[in-house]
């Protein structure tokens, strides 16, 4: 656990030029510790520990103002900067070395109990503060989301989208076609 905790607060210091020291990125940043909460809950999720994982879900939600459901899948290194009013629902999915700023909703649009209702985030992601990505979407990996986006479909891979409703405004080709390549 130690070791992970090293890891993510380096990551944080290579995304965020404001945190100065390892101390200050382990115990002044709120999404590390809503990460922490959530690795604890998630571990009780999966084991069918339901009341347990949602009492560190809550704990952290009081903590940090970041809720993540227990049921979500993070990666690795996701940064979330200025945490406040992030919210992850249950069947979300982010991948490793993801950012999301403040406000970001990872968010259902109804459905059934057991299927697929948040989205899914590929690897190498930047959210923007205060998009809405909502239902069963994918985000493609390399994917920009401007701040206050609302995305209601699929966006490719090494594309930046923004707007309500969001709308392609860039594509990086190259870092696309290595993609497919």
């Amino acid at each position: 656990m130690l070791k992970f905790i090293i890891e993510e607060a380096k990551n944080i210091m290579e995304k965020d030029p404001a945190a100065k020291s390892l101390f200050e990125a382990i115990f002044y940043y709120p999404g590390l510790k809503a990460v922490l909460y959530h690795k604890l809950g998630h571990w009780l999720y999966n084991k069918e520990r339901y009341t347990l994982a949602w009492i560190i879900s809550q704990r952290a939600r009081r903590k940090t103002g970041i809720e993540i459901h227990p049921g979500a899948k993070l990666g690795k290194k996701l940064f979330i900067d200025h945490g406040v009013g992030v919210v992850i629902g249950e069947t979300a999915e982010v991948g490793n070395n993801v950012t999301m700023y403040h406000g970001v909703t990872l968010g259902g649009i109804g459905g059934k109990s057991n299927t697929k209702r948040h989205p899914t985030v590929e690897d190498d992601v930047m959210i923007g503060a205060g998009a809405k990505i909502l239902g069963p979407i994918t985000i493609g990996r390399g994917a920009k989301i401007g701040a206050n986006a609302v995305v209601l479909e699929d966006v490719p891979p090494y594309t930046t989208v923004v707007g309500m409703p969001a709308k392609v405004v860039k594509t990086n080709k190259d870092d696309y076609l290595s993609y497919v390549i």
